[in-house]
């Protein structure tokens, strides 16, 4: 409950400082398994990279994970009256430091919505993963989070 209330605080905050995206660079939150900062780097009208490090301490372990994608979004499926929604999908990799180092493909599913008059997006989303490194092993992460864009 008490990061819910300062999601809203920050989004609140947040909202006041900017109107319109502006620029192509944002960084943010996500929140999920694991919870850490996001980043997103805009190098056309559909097409991103983004990249995350992130935090768990669930389950007795403890590990840092640092992820990138390229990222596609398609604007037509979603008809919103004010800003814009996307479905976004993508590949990338992913490094999970823990007791040993795991090195895993990501494929990268998620919804994102822009704020018309906030330089912020929102975005959900599910990534399915394949560890390559140290043992071939299937997995799914996925989160929720907000970027800031300057």
């Amino acid at each position: 409950m008490k990061k819910a209330a300062l999601m809203l605080i920050i989004l609140g905050c947040l909202a006041g400082l900017s109107f319109g995206q502006n620029g192509n660079i944002g960084l943010g939150i996500i929140l999920g398994e694991p919870t850490g900062l996001s980043a997103k780097y805009w190098t056309g009208k559909t097409t991103a990279f983004d990249a995350g490090a992130a935090w768990s301490f669930v389950n007795g372990g403890t590990f840092l994970q640092l992820h990138g994608d390229f990222l596609f979004h398609n604007f037509d499926i979603f008809k919103v009256d004010t800003g814009k929604m996307a479905l976004y999908y993508g590949f990338g990799g992913r490094v999970k430091f823990a007791d040993q180092t795991i090195v895993s493909i990501r494929v990268p599913i998620g919804i994102s919505y822009q704020f018309e008059k906030t330089a912020i997006d929102l975005f959900l989303e599910v990534v399915p993963m394949l560890d390559v490194i140290p043992a071939t092993e299937v997995g799914i992460g996925g989160g929720a989070g907000f970027r800031y864009y300057f």
